[in-house]
């Protein structure tokens, strides 16, 4: 098996209610272990020389479940960006966050803020949460920003329009996991994903484990890339 190059894996956090509900517990227990996870699956990525994890934590259609269990995701969107941050820092990792960051209260946005510049400086890598994110909104919104910007349509590329999206200045992900089984990619980095490699594990995602990732990895290291080129 030969390595290959992977800089940049996106996961898909897919059956934390799954999870819980196959244990009789509220879903709110299946986010907090999905959460915990996060941390230990992130912590050993970057430890393998994974320099960019991307995660989609909460979709834009996310915000029509009952209203008690956002609640509670919020809450844990705020430890990530307040206590979690300071582990980031010590881990020298970066955090960004992706997404309708204006859809969220302003205690929340500011501490997004803080949390960003906390970490700017990171060197051993960049872990990019979703939060509020759609593919297609994401593309929308690079199209208005374009406009606003008023550059002639015969100046638009693919190279422009990147740097446009909310990963501008980042490598499109050579790997995209969803756990849980499903086999989609539900508006997860839709314009960066058109040569992503896809690996769809039945694990829920408060099961993945480490050598869950790694096993992923080693498939990938096993498939032939070719880029429509051959």
């Amino acid at each position: 098996m030969t390595e290959k190059t992977l800089q940049h894996i996106g996961i898909i956090l897919d059956g934390n209610r799954r999870w819980a509900k196959k244990r009789g517990l509220p879903a709110f227990q299946g986010h907090k272990k999905g959460f915990d996870n996060l941390k230990k699956v992130a912590g050993h990525a970057f430890d393998r020389g994974i320099k960019i994890l991307t995660v989609y934590a909460f979709s834009t259609e996310n915000w029509k479940r009952d209203k008690k269990e956002v609640a509670y995701l919020m809450d844990l969107f705020r430890l990530l960006v307040d206590r979690e941050a300071k582990d980031l820092v010590k881990r020298g990792v970066r955090l960004n966050i992706l997404g309708r960051i204006e859809d969220f209260d302003k205690d929340l946005q500011a501490g997004i803020q803080r949390a960003i510049d906390k970490t700017k400086d990171g060197k051993k890598g960049v872990l990019n949460v979703c939060l509020s994110y759609g593919g297609r909104d994401e593309i929308l919104t690079a199209v208005k920003k374009i406009i606003k910007d008023d550059i002639k349509a015969e100046k638009v590329d693919e190279k422009l329009f990147s740097r446009y999206l909310y990963t501008t200045g980042l490598p499109d992900p050579e790997l995209i996991i969803r756990t849980s089984g499903e086999q989609r990619l539900s508006g997860f980095l839709t314009w960066q994903s058109v040569y992503s490699e896809l690996y769809f594990p039945k694990t829920t995602w408060p099961s993945f484990g480490t050598k869950d990732l790694d096993k992923a990895i080693d498939e990938f290291n096993d498939r032939s890339r070719r880029f429509g080129g051959n």
